[in-house]
């Protein structure tokens, strides 16, 4: 089994300087980079299983998007938008000291995907999209938009993990361990002994600016993407609708298209077949 390894690198905003935490697992000298990129308020240590599958062909690196995980909090919370991920994902890839890489983004993950991958010059030369696309449903921003910004405080860990299942129960039919996994990686234990989330509630401020009656579009993104596409969604998803999944077929990169039963927003690569899917894809290029 491949050991993972733990780092840092320096990155720009407006506000100033800060530092975003990766993993990295697989090979450091393998020139073939492959990076996953976490949803809204999770993180790296969302793809430990995918990348452990995958650290035989890849130098996999997943990094906590700034204001999650191990990394900074960003002084100005109204910096916390995707161009700002864009450019320090840029930054990480020019750490890695590659020209191209493989993306894989779930939810927010990959709409930093399609923003850097419909840029000319693009390092990014394959492309999954786990539940996420260029038409982002209102009714799913408001779901999220209720939990957003919410820091409960937990008196045991096994409060958390009740919450977690409670709030992410469209993960699908996930066994008591992943649950613990998912909660343990997102949580930190606070003096008085109980537990609390671990990103950066201000991560909410340019969030909640966002929401409305209606749709966010990103059409024009989308359409300028170029590198082969694989767009997964969860098939009781209420942020990606069949019919824009179908779409998404039809222009831009003309995607290939999986749909994941008994799962909503999002898949989250704990089960087999689904890192399959994506495995076979990906090594496909």
């Amino acid at each position: 089994m491949s050991e993972m390894r733990q780092h840092t690198v320096q990155c720009l905003s407006p506000g100033g300087l800060h530092r975003m935490a990766y993993v990295e697992w697989g090979d450091p000298a393998n020139p073939r980079v492959l990076v996953c990129v976490h949803g809204l308020t999770r993180n790296a240590r969302d793809f430990d299983v995918l990348a452990q599958a995958l650290a035989g062909h890849y130098r996999v690196v997943c990094p906590d998007v700034v204001g999650r995980g191990r990394s900074n909090w960003l002084r100005v919370k109204e910096h916390y938008q995707i161009q700002q991920y864009v450019a320090d994902m840029v930054t990480l890839i020019a750490r890695l000291g590659v020209d191209e890489v493989h993306w894989v983004g779930t939810s927010m993950g990959g709409m930093i995907g399609m923003a850097l991958a419909a840029q000319e010059d693009t390092p990014i030369t394959r492309l999954v999209l786990n539940d996420v696309g260029p038409l982002i449903e209102a009714a799913a921003i408001r779901r999220i938009g209720e939990y957003l910004g919410v820091m409960p405080h937990f008196d045991s860990f096994e409060d958390a993990v009740r919450y977690i299942r409670q709030i992410s129960a469209s993960f699908g039919d996930l066994s008591e361990a992943q649950w613990r996994h998912l909660t343990e990686h997102v949580t930190r234990q606070t003096a008085d002994g109980g537990y609390e989330f671990l990103y950066d509630p201000g991560i909410a401020v340019p969030f909640r600016k966002e929401i409305s009656d209606d749709d966010i579009s990103l059409w024009p993104l989308y359409d300028a993407i170029r590198c082969p596409t694989l767009v997964l969604r969860g098939a009781e998803s209420d942020l990606l609708s069949h019919e824009t999944c179908l779409e998404m077929g039809r222009r831009g990169p003309q995607a290939s298209i999986a749909e994941i039963p008994g799962v909503g927003h999002a898949p989250m690569f704990f089960d087999g077949a689904q890192v399959a899917i994506v495995k076979e894809f990906l090594l496909a290029g």
